[in-house]
């Protein structure tokens, strides 16, 4: 065994370093870098939960791509159908990693009570359309029936139940304009089979889920005319890539947005939360960094005499330097493993049990979303572990100044 791999067992192991002066600073230094470790956890762990989560559920009431008609002014109601017998759909074959391809129609309405009333869009969707996100979104109820000659079964929000005091099975009075403005509000009578709640307010508070047939005979539309498509793509991360490609595959007569390029406000708000975790992350390893230098001169400087032994006895400097740097290595590995604890335990809590809220009309969620990810703990881990020992190798330069006659003329 080395001889400076034995004196750092003797120093780890408590039988050299249990002063008065070292014990409280090393202690200290080991609860800096958990905490430190424990925040990093939950900010990014946050922070990604927060960033998925909001894109889950826009792509869900949106999907990743909307194709729709340039004559269409306003993206939220569709006001001139596009031929359903399109070359990309029902899917696109010149383009890979696309999940799927599904028609819609928006039209604007009103909900009408005996004493209230509140402004809607109906969005119509296809048997065929992908449901899991309102599926994962269900708090009382089912989907709507397809199979039905004539389904007048919707999705409603809880926001809008709650204010309009409807519950399920309720038929209610919903009154569409017409396309053309000279004739009258239709009015339709539609049945509550769902109630659904995605915390996502801006939607929530508008949008109710029905039979794309229905809605065609709303708008007086052919069976073959639908308001637009939605794009699906399996990566997220290559959404600007397979927007490009969608935009380049469709006719001239139509548009290609992603849901980026629909809602840039919420997307910046997004990125703008990666630039405050690396500013977290870069304050947590400073401090813990400063920290364990602190704590290497305080071991150092009380073992002066110690180094001015081994130098006698014929250590080389670099073989007393890594003494003290496999223990601060120790020390450093003591604090991760702590603040791992630590971190993930309150993130788990956090996850299974919800217990932090937040108010869905400023954060688009109703609780503090967390997302685990392995691969960011393992780099956060490893990232703090070499930066730390690196900032550690400029101090324990001090060794090599140390001389053995005075330091042992003290002993």
């Amino acid at each position: 065994m080395n001889f400076e791999l034995f004196i750092a067992k003797r120093i780890i192991s408590g039988k050299e370093y249990k002063s008065s002066i070292s014990s409280p600073i090393i202690t200290i230094a080991t609860i800096a870098i958990a905490l430190g470790v424990a925040i990093m956890l939950i900010a990014v762990s946050i922070t990604s939960g927060f960033q998925n989560k909001v894109r889950d559920k826009m792509t869900g009431f949106k999907g990743h791509i909307q194709i729709v008609n340039y004559d269409n002014n306003n993206s939220d109601v569709s006001t001139v159908p596009i031929d359903i017998n399109q070359e990309f759909y029902p899917e696109f074959k010149n383009i890979n990693g696309i999940k799927k391809v599904q028609p819609f129609i928006n039209v604007g309405g009103i909900i009408r009570t005996p004493t209230d009333f509140e402004g809607i869009i109906l969005k119509g969707v296809p048997a065929d359309y992908d449901f899991s996100f309102f599926e994962e979104s269900l708090v009382e109820g089912r989907l709507p029936n397809f199979k039905q000659e004539r389904n007048r079964e919707i999705l409603i929000s809880k926001s809008i139940a709650n204010r309009l005091h409807f519950k399920l099975n309720d038929t209610i009075q919903t009154w569409f304009g017409a396309e053309n403005s000279s004739l009258q509000f239709k009015r339709r009578k539609q049945v509550i089979v769902g109630i659904y709640n995605t915390g996502f307010e801006q939607f929530d508070k508008l949008m109710l889920i029905g039979d794309l047939k229905e809605v065609q005979q709303i708008n007086r539309w052919e069976d073959n005319q639908v308001g637009g498509f939605e794009v699906l793509i399996d990566d997220y991360n290559e959404l600007n890539e397979k927007g490009d490609e969608v935009y380049a595959s469709t006719g001239a007569t139509l548009n290609s947005v992603t849901i980026v390029d629909n809602y840039p406000a919420i997307f910046e708000w997004l990125n703008l939360l990666d630039n405050n975790v690396w500013f977290i992350i870069g304050i947590m390893i400073l401090v813990a960094g400063i920290n364990m230098v602190t704590a290497l001169l305080v071991l150092i400087l009380e073992r002066v005499q110690m180094v001015g032994i081994l130098k006698a006895l014929g250590s080389a400097n670099w073989s007393i330097r890594k003494v003290f740097l496999y223990n601060a290595s120790y020390l450093i590995v003591k604090g991760l493993f702590w603040g791992n604890f630590i971190g993930l335990s309150i993130l788990l809590f956090q996850k299974y049990t919800k217990i932090i809220t937040l108010d869905p009309e400023t954060y688009y969620v109703s609780t503090v979303p967390v997302d685990i990810n392995l691969w960011a703990i393992l780099l956060l881990n490893a990232g703090t572990l070499v930066l730390c020992f690196l900032m550690l190798i400029i101090p324990s330069y001090i060794i090599t100044k140390i001389s053995p006659s005075k330091s042992i003329r003290f002993a």
